[in-house]
C-alpha cells in the first residue's frame, strides 16, 4: 500500500527517465571529448583536431538521440506516445547526421586550407588545393544538405505517397525546372568543370572585363575578384569558360614585367642600360631570373626604350615597375637631360624655291 501511494504517473516516471538518459548522455560526451582531445594534442593531429572542433556539437546531440533510443523501449507511452516518438525520431536523426556531414566537410576544408598556404612566393600547388577545396566541398554541402532534408520530408507518410505520385511525372517535371533554371544549372555544371579544368585559382591575378584583380573567392555559381582599389566585381563562373580573359599566374606566380620610355634618338643606351642594370639589381623586388634594357621602336622624333625585370608575383612585380620608372625618370632628369625628346624642325630651305632670299628681297 505504502509503495502504491508514492507511486509515480507513468508520464512522469516517463520525463524522469528521460531527463537522467540526457543528463548521462551529455556527461559522457563531455568526458570523451575532453579525452579525445588530450589524445589529439599529444599526437599533434591538426586535422582531427579540426574534425572535433567542428563535430563537437552534433554529436553531442547525436549521442543524445542514440541514448534516448536505447531508453524508448523503457518508456510507457502508450501507442499514440510511441507513434509521435517515432515520427520525431525520424525528423530528427536525419537532420543531425546531415549537421555531422556538413561539419566534417568544413573540418575537411580547414584542414586543407591550413596546409595549402599561399602566403609563399610560389603558390602555384596551394592555390590548386584551395580552388578545388572550396569548389567540391560546397557541391558536397548543397548535397548533403538536399539529402538530409529528402529523408526528413520522406518519414512523413503523407509525403512519401505525394512523392510516388509524382514520380510518374518526374520527366516533364525536370524538363520544366530545368528550363526555368538553366542559367542555375549552367553556372553550377561550370563550377563542377572549372574545379578540375582550372581556368583560374584561389589568389590568380586576372585581367577580365579590363579590370586587373585577384580572385578571392570561388563559390557554385560565381567569383569575386578582388579590384586593385578595392572594388569587388562579382563574375558569373560560366563567363570563364565561355569567354577569353588574361591570367597572369596561370602556371606560375613569377611574373615579367616591362616599363617603357619615350626620349631622343641621341640618347646615349649604353650609358641609360648601365644604370637601369644598377637600379634593378639592388632592388629586392627583383628576383635575379631576368633584366633587359632594349631599343624597341623608332620614330623621327622620339625612340620606345623598353625595360624588363622579373619578379616572384603580381604584386611585387608591379611595385618593381613603379619603382623603375621612377628612378629611371630621375636619372634621365639628372643625368642625361639631353635625353628627353625634343620636336625637330626644318633647320634648311631650298634657296630655288618660293620661299628663298630672292623672293624674299623682292617682296
Amino acid at each position: 500500500m505504502l509503495l502504491e501511494r508514492w507511486a509515480l504517473p507513468p508520464l512522469i516516471e516517463a520525463l524522469i527517465l528521460v531527463v537522467v538518459a540526457v543528463l548521462a548522455a551529455l556527461a559522457v560526451h563531455w568526458i570523451g571529448v575532453r579525452i579525445v582531445r588530450r589524445l589529439l594534442a599529444a599526437s599533434d593531429s591538426h586535422g582531427a583536431q579540426a574534425a572535433l572542433i567542428r563535430a563537437r556539437r552534433p554529436s553531442r546531440w547525436l549521442l543524445v538521440a542514440v541514448v534516448l533510443a536505447f531508453v524508448r523501449p523503457s518508456l510507457d507511452l502508450g501507442e499514440r506516445g510511441h507513434l509521435i516518438w517515432s515520427q520525431v525520431a525520424a525528423m530528427v536523426v536525419p537532420g543531425l547526421l546531415g549537421w555531422l556531414a556538413v561539419a566534417l566537410i568544413h573540418a575537411m576544408q580547414d584542414v586543407i586550407e591550413q596546409r595549402a598556404d599561399i602566403s609563399v612566393a610560389d603558390n602555384l600547388r596551394a592555390r590548386r588545393k584551395r580552388t578545388r577545396t572550396a569548389i567540391l566541398s560546397r557541391i558536397a554541402i548543397v548535397l548533403s544538405i538536399f539529402i538530409t532534408l529528402c529523408l526528413m520530408l520522406f518519414s512523413i507518410p503523407s509525403v512519401r505517397a505525394v512523392g510516388v505520385t509524382l514520380m510518374a511525372s518526374a520527366g516533364l517535371a525536370a524538363l520544366a525546372v530545368g528550363a526555368a533554371a538553366q542559367p542555375l544549372l549552367k553556372n553550377v555544371i561550370a563550377g563542377i568543370q572549372l574545379a578540375f579544368t582550372e581556368p583560374i585559382r584561389i589568389d590568380d591575378v586576372l585581367i577580365i572585363e579590363g579590370e586587373w584583380g585577384r580572385v578571392e573567392e570561388i563559390h557554385m555559381t560565381y567569383v569575386v575578384v578582388a579590384i586593385w582599389d578595392e572594388r569587388r566585381l562579382v563574375v558569373p563562373i560560366s563567363r570563364f569558360l565561355e569567354s577569353s580573359f588574361q591570367n597572369w599566374t596561370r602556371s606560375t606566380s613569377q611574373l615579367l614585367g616591362s616599363v617603357f620610355f619615350h626620349l631622343d634618338p641621341t640618347a646615349d643606351i649604353a650609358r641609360l642600360r648601365a644604370r637601369y642594370e644598377e637600379i634593378v639589381k639592388t632592388s629586392p623586388l627583383w628576383d635575379g631570373r631576368a633584366q633587359v634594357l632594349q631599343v624597341t621602336e623608332t620614330s623621327p622624333d622620339a625612340i620606345e626604350v623598353r625595360g624588363l625585370a622579373t619578379a616572384r608575383n603580381a604584386g611585387e612585380a608591379f611595385d618593381l615597375r613603379c619603382e623603375i620608372r621612377e628612378k629611371m625618370l630621375a636619372v634621365i632628369r639628372d643625368e642625361m637631360p639631353e635625353a628627353l625628346p625634343r620636336r625637330r624642325g626644318l633647320l634648311a630651305q631650298d634657296d630655288t624655291g618660293p620661299q628663298g632670299p630672292e623672293s624674299r628681297g623682292s617682296a
